[in-house]
């Protein structure tokens, strides 16, 4: 189902067979480059088509919802609308690229000694991966169409969900993520502006029902209402954006979770329909799929980018990603995991220091504990002292 091309224009204005016939070839010319860029999908809307994402970004950002987020603020009004970030585009192309996993990814949650990473993260960074062909789309359509074009991968202020609903690629379910009927919720969004007039496509209507399987996954309560997300109680985003300590009532949530979450998506009845990846760059590193605890607590700044190289774990730096690894380690109540705890008492990164402490309380009786806290606490950190005086309060 197409909207008509009229929409294009207003209702005094005509569109002539000529323009007809260009916005056609140009439409199918943009596919045919998706498809062979390794798109699943790919649909187009207007820039005016997601009227009601400006006031519920207003409403998440006002309720503080943002967390430490503040380029979400910041960037606000470019993200509310975009001909804002670009006055003159006329048309928005959506590409999908599929990134489903080949088991359900929660099994992992079940093995303490183990952790678990989400599963857009256990190979390259898709948005190396994705904005790299978009631009090979983009040159090939600027050139044919001699129109000026821009694409934009999640790093740029695009509202990407709403305007992929808008343009029919799925819809945001009551997790707030898109979802499609095709592939579930493991799509991965890319975006094309250009000042060409293309063929639109229809929006996509909520499926969701009475369904609340992702409301009720969600192991932090991050959604105080469907279809509306709390970014502070998130586990990805206390794993991923945050980057001071974590809320301490929280941690245990977490459980082995060390980067990300993809429990509201792959709770998802939707996700039967699901695929796995067939692009390679996206399939699971068996090395990333269910690493064990006891190494990654090893890891120094070098071995970090190391393993992760290429990888969007990357971006969060080593110390924060031990602080994760860490909170995953005095969750799994492995006596094993004590010593190197003890080891990254001694680490140069306040952050580390702070998260081992808490791991050993949770990790070591209490009568060694308190040995350990009388020889320790005396750490200059404010950060540190702060996770010493919440275990004598405990």
């Amino acid at each position: 189902m197409r909207i008509s091309t009229s929409d294009h224009d207003s209702p005094a204005a005509s569109v002539s067979p000529k323009d007809i016939e260009r916005r056609r070839k140009l439409t199918a010319f943009l596919r045919a480059e998706a498809a062979a860029q390794g798109f699943d999908l790919c649909r187009i809307t207007l820039p005016d088509r997601a009227p009601q994402a400006p006031a519920r970004l207003a409403a998440f950002v006002e309720a503080g919802r943002h967390g430490t987020m503040s380029w979400m603020e910041e960037t606000q009004a470019r993200r509310a609308d975009p001909r804002v970030l670009w006055s003159e585009v006329r048309s928005i192309v959506m590409f999908g690229m599929n990134y489903g996993p080949d088991e359900d990814p929660r099994a992992v949650l079940d093995k303490p000694d183990r952790a678990a990473i989400s599963v857009y993260a256990r190979n390259r960074d898709y948005h190396d991966v994705i904005k790299g062909r978009l631009k090979e789309i983009a040159t090939r359509f600027a050139a044919r169409a001699a129109e000026d074009v821009k694409v934009f991968v999640d790093t740029a202020p695009v509202m990407e969900k709403p305007l992929a609903e808008a343009a029919g690629l799925g819809w945001q379910g009551k997790h707030t993520n898109l979802v499609s009927r095709m592939h579930g919720s493991w799509l991965f969004l890319g975006s094309l502006f250009t000042t060409a007039e293309l063929e639109i496509d229809a929006p996509e209507r909520d499926h969701c029902g009475s369904c609340r399987a992702c409301l009720d996954a969600c192991p932090t309560n991050a959604f105080p209402a469907p279809y509306q997300i709390d970014a502070r109680r998130c586990i990805s985003y206390l794993t991923i954006e945050h980057k001071g300590p974590i809320d301490p009532q929280l941690r245990p949530l977490i459980g082995n979770r060390i980067y990300g979450c993809d429990d509201c998506l792959a709770a998802c009845p939707w996700n039967k329909f699901a695929a796995e990846a067939s692009e390679m760059k996206l399939k699971a590193r068996e090395d990333l799929k269910e690493p064990r605890i006891e190494t990654l607590l090893t890891l120094d700044d070098s071995s970090f980018r190391s393993l992760f190289s290429g990888s969007p774990v990357k971006r969060i730096g080593r110390d924060r990603f031990v602080r994760n690894v860490l909170i995953a380690a005095g969750n799994s109540g492995r006596s094993a995991l004590i010593e190197p705890c003890l080891t990254l008492l001694r680490d140069p990164s306040p952050t580390v220091r702070a998260m081992a402490v808490w791991a050993l309380s949770r990790l070591m009786e209490p009568e060694a504990f308190a040995i350990l806290r009388a020889t320790h606490a005396q750490d200059g950190e404010p950060e540190v002292r702060a996770e010493w005086q919440m275990t004598e309060q405990a």
